[in-house]
């Protein structure tokens, strides 16, 4: 169920992509501190690879990533990205050891792939609010009233409308 989920959002990106010039993708916005909407998907996507390449050894750090610069400045080279994630999400769920370096601690800690999916689908989540900041000041760019809006969120709203 919840690569179903994941799909729908990273399909949310797709849509968003192809609406974008390279130009309107990379240029930096100061509603984001100067980061650009390219440089949140670099994150969003390298964030999910990580997760990818790393589930063999079963030792994932998010911090050891590319920051491949091509995924933040061409459209196309980042819906090729998404797809390949959609493509290889499935996987058994297994347990997996996090490690992060925080100053110069080195932390480990327990989890396995299903809950590290559900990280990364509310990670994506949260840096799409971000990137709504940004699309909010393109007239022509159309994104779903969702995108952005924890599934938690969602359903509180409409709760709140019945």
């Amino acid at each position: 169920m919840i690569l179903s989920y994941i799909n729908n959002n990273l399909d949310e990106l797709i849509d968003l992509l192809k609406q974008l010039s390279n130009d309107e993708y990379s240029s930096p916005c100061a509603q984001l501190s100067n980061s650009s909407i390219g440089e949140h998907i670099r994150h969003i996507i390298e964030l999910f690879q990580c997760l990818e390449n790393q589930y063999e050894s079963g030792v994932i750090n998010y911090d050891d990533r590319r920051r491949n610069v091509l995924i933040q400045t061409d459209t196309d080279f980042a819906i090729q990205q998404i797809v390949q994630i959609q493509n290889n999400l499935d996987k058994e769920n297994k347990n997996i050891v996090l490690k992060q370096k925080i100053e110069s601690h080195e932390i480990t800690t327990e989890s396995n792939y299903y809950r590290e999916l559900l990280y990364n689908f509310e990670h994506c989540i949260h840096h799409q609010a971000l990137i709504k900041v940004a699309i909010l000041q393109h007239s022509t760019i159309t994104i779903d009233k969702n995108f952005g809006v924890a599934r938690s969120t969602i359903e509180y709203r409409n709760q709140c409308v019945q």
